[in-house]
């Protein structure tokens, strides 16, 4: 799908007058986005849709008369078109996250909120993101004063983690890492990844761009159904072999080594490419710290976040991989992956399990 002449056309569905407006104000001043419409409940935007089908819908979860996921099990069935929940996500809320994804949603984001300037930013920067991811997804069925909005500088991975100058010099080790980066999509491409994983297999390290208090939510589930071991990463876990550690929301997550032996530091720090966790703040410091020790895998996902991290991991002597288009819900990291020459292979994604555990 492209929309290199016209705009993407949103409609957002939510019982909450002033979350509509404030979705409204934030989507406008992406340039590439207009509001087709607004509905308070799933009735109304069932009506906006017949008229005028959007290029992507904004749902929230808990509204009167329908529920945001019997909503969108309706749409997959009789006219998929991408969603994006957005909610407010707590503990309990993000089993339901997770439902919304198994039923067709493109992604799940929290609600924007307005106490202080740095998340209205980061909020902003995110929303309008995954909403021009959304709407170039493979889908399958199954006025408010809006200046302190301005786009914020995007960051490379220097503002967390230094590049290391010159050819880096890694002792080999029996121990290999195998780090991960998805987005867009990649909740169904790390589960197929991870299913296929051994219980002997090296340890693995993965930044899946989602929102807070989802990631362990994800983490648990993917525990329940892999052989091997998966936990939301807390700061200095071991990277162990048979287990595998996703990044928690909000956070910078980065490969470490201590003698022979890995672990992952948790931290704070700025946005990078847009996204906290950052797939290049992971892989950069698994080129550091790991060099020709690992294998760095990029998945499914919009935007450029993890491309240069995997050419840094390909230059430390590590074997890379990217996921190829026909399997990506959205052809874009692992495309600028490929166009920065970062990848050894470019491999559907049922065969990137087999690589990472082989890749020789």
């Amino acid at each position: 799908m492209t929309f290199e002449n016209r705009k993407i056309r949103v409609l957002i569905v939510d019982d909450s007058a002033v979350v509509r407006q404030t979705l409204s104000s934030i989507l406008e001043t992406d340039p590439a986005i207009e509001i087709m419409g607004t509905a308070c409940d799933p009735y109304i935007a069932a009506k906006k849709i017949q008229s005028e089908v959007p290029d992507v819908i904004t749902l929230d979860v808990e509204m009167p008369r329908m529920d945001g996921l019997t909503f969108l099990r309706k749409i997959m069935a009789q006219h998929p078109i991408p969603v994006v929940i957005i909610s407010s996500l707590t503990e309990e809320g993000s089993a339901t996250a997770m439902r919304a994804l198994e039923y067709g949603a493109v992604d799940v984001i929290a609600k924007p909120r307005m106490d202080t300037q740095k998340f209205i930013e980061e909020s902003k920067i995110r929303l309008c993101e995954v909403v021009k991811a959304a709407a170039h997804a493979r889908i399958h069925t199954r006025s408010a004063n809006t200046s302190y909005l301005k786009v914020q500088p995007k960051l490379s991975a220097d503002a967390v983690i230094a590049k290391t100058e010159g050819p880096t010099s890694m002792i080999k080790t029996t121990d290999v890492v195998i780090s991960v980066g998805a987005s867009t999509g990649g909740t169904e491409a790390l589960r197929v990844f991870l299913e296929a994983m051994p219980i002997d297999c090296p340890g693995i390290v993965i930044v899946q761009h989602m929102p807070e208090n989802f990631t362990r939510s994800f983490a648990n589930r993917l525990n329940e159904i892999c052989k091997i071991a998966v936990k939301e990463a807390e700061d200095g876990d071991a990277v162990t072999s048979g287990r595998a550690l996703i990044a928690p929301g909000n956070k910078h997550t980065l490969l470490k080594r201590s003698g022979a032996k890995y672990f992952v530091e948790v931290k704070d720090g700025p946005l990078v490419n847009r996204h906290r966790p950052s797939v290049d703040v992971l892989f950069r410091s698994t080129a550091r710290y790991a060099g020709s020790n690992a294998i760095g895998i990029i998945m499914t996902g919009m935007g450029d976040d993890g491309a240069k991290g995997l050419l840094e991991m390909k230059e430390a002597g590590a074997k890379t991989a990217a996921q190829d288009e026909q399997t990506c819900v959205v052809y874009g990291m692992p495309k600028e992956a490929v166009k920065l020459g970062a990848a050894d292979r470019v491999l559907p994604l049922e065969k990137l399990a087999n690589f990472a555990i082989s890749p020789y």
